[in-house]
């Protein structure tokens, strides 16, 4: 298919899919189609910058360019437009991909089903019995334009799975790197530790293309790894990963009892298609993994409380009126209008945790938490943490390549029954992909098919691959394996 005939095609179902909401801004067609129509041109000379130039690629809209608003789905950055564009906007505009639009997320990436957005829900391409479903978030907006053939791929933001969760929901490819190979310099902070740029796409083929457009080094970003960094990782991984037979781990703690029958069946049967092509499963344990998300619930709503103080209308945000009326309060009124619930719960949370009173308690405890989950890893991989020095302890001699896990404990719920639950209910949506984020790892959700169940739509099952850190391209071969593959009916 033409570049053009892609688009178009792309165009059309941005029309066709308006009612769930995936996109918050895009450009008019007249604007896409002229882009394209010049990388078309440049295929024809022979002279395309890259395998994406002139596909259509959406941005999550809390990572900042200069044709769009950047709201981050919030009434505090009603009407804002960045000066300049984010790292990866320029990475993907210099490889001639299009920029699509700004699709809808999570109100600052706070949620786990793209529900709590200024601009309305997000809703699936699926329904169950008459219900819609929950997208998954908070990247749930580029989840769906992936899913329903609005874009070519997707960029979101992953902080504790909020590009593998809706993947998982949604039936597309979410790939979230190693911690600090994609810069986010121009990415509204959600906390800083954890942030990490993701990508949505149909098949891990076009996710790895837009990965190699974006991972680059940036001088911009503090928490970008350097060339020389990179370098010593690459080498430490190719040296790994010249075997062709994996050692595939399954990890015991993730076989947890509210495990849905769909999940575990389609998690069951992935393993079993991975050893009969030559590759060997081994049990792991890892124990920190029943402390962590209770730890990813203290640490990132306290670097929240820090990231969103400068949103009070006066440095940051847009002002409520009124504000300079009400004696001794500057900008009570524009902080309390302009964030949501989840957000405001997530701020006092973190407030709370970094008080004097907490901090011991709370937010030292879940940093020592965090390291834990970290060595728990380094403990499991063949491949040693190339971040780590040189002495540290090697791996056990039983260790693995990957790990394979469900990216969600249950199948997509419908978004009526989410206004009954409580935010602790909806938290729990993170329980698989939370370790991962806590490490900085690697991890992957690919599509799995269970057609066991007798429906109009087959349920869609996310499978979770991790790697160790920096082993990207290993997690990736890896999801290529599973992808595609249909699980056998019973």
């Amino acid at each position: 298919m033409s570049l053009l005939r892609e688009a178009e095609r792309c165009i059309a179902n941005q029309e066709a899919h308006h009612a769930l909401n995936a996109f918050i801004s895009r450009l008019q067609p007249a604007q896409e189609l002229g882009a394209v129509k010049s990388a078309e041109e440049r295929r024809t000379a022979g002279k395309s910058r890259s395998p994406i130039d002139g596909k259509l690629v959406a941005i999550k809209d809390n990572i900042v360019t200069t044709s769009y608003s950047n709201t981050c789905a919030s009434g505090v950055l009603k009407g804002f437009r960045s000066p300049f564009n984010a790292s990866v906007v320029e990475r993907l505009k210099n490889a001639g991909a299009v920029i699509a639009g700004k699709t809808n997320l999570d109100e600052f990436g706070m949620g786990s089903h793209s529900i709590n957005s200024s601009f309305g829900a997000v809703k699936s391409q699926y329904s169950r019995n008459g219900h819609e479903l929950s997208a998954g978030g908070s990247s749930g907006g580029s989840a769906v334009a992936v899913a329903t053939s609005q874009c070519y791929a997707a960029l979101g933001t992953d902080t504790g799975g909020s590009v593998r969760l809706p993947a998982s929901y949604t039936g597309t490819v979410g790939f979230k790197p190693s911690y600090g190979l994609i810069s986010r310099w121009g990415v509204v902070a959600y906390a800083n530790s954890l942030d990490t740029v993701g990508i949505l796409a149909r098949t891990t083929h076009s996710a790895k293309q837009i990965f190699d457009a974006v991972n680059h080094s940036d001088t911009a970003d503090p928490t970008n790894l350097t060339l020389r960094t990179r370098s010593r990782i690459q080498k430490s991984a190719e040296r790994e990963n010249i075997k062709k037979k994996l050692r595939v781990g399954v990890p015991l703690e993730y076989n947890i009892e509210e495990l849905s029958p769909s999940i575990r069946r389609a998690w069951v049967r992935t393993l079993e298609h991975l050893q009969s092509l030559g590759h060997s499963l081994h049990a792991v344990s890892l124990p920190a993994t029943r402390h962590a998300l209770s730890a990813y619930y203290v640490l990132a709503p306290a670097e929240v409380s820090s990231n969103l103080a400068k949103y009070d209308g006066v440095r940051y945000g847009a002002r409520e009126p009124g504000d300079d009326n009400q004696e001794g309060v500057l900008f009570s009124a524009t902080r309390g209008n302009g964030f949501g619930d989840e957000a405001r719960r997530r701020i006092l949370l973190g407030s709370y945790t970094l008080s004097a009173a907490a901090f011991d308690n709370y937010f030292i405890k879940a940093q020592k938490i965090r390291r834990l989950v970290q060595q728990d890893f380094d403990r499991v991989f063949a491949l040693q943490n190339p971040l780590l020095t040189t002495d540290a302890q090697p791996p056990d001699s039983e260790a693995v390549d990957i790990l394979i896990c469900p990216t969600a404990p249950t199948i997509a719920p419908s978004i009526s029954s989410l206004k009954a639950q409580s935010p602790v209910d909806n938290y729990m949506n993170d329980v698989f992909t939370v370790p991962a984020s806590l490490a900085g790892l690697p991890a992957v959700s690919v599509p799995v098919h269970d057609n066991t169940e007798s429906s109009s739509e087959p349920e869609t099952v996310g499978i979770q691959i991790i790697g160790q850190y920096g082993d990207d391209n290993l997690v990736l071969r890896a999801a290529s394996i599973i992808e595609g593959w249909q699980a056998p009916t019973s």
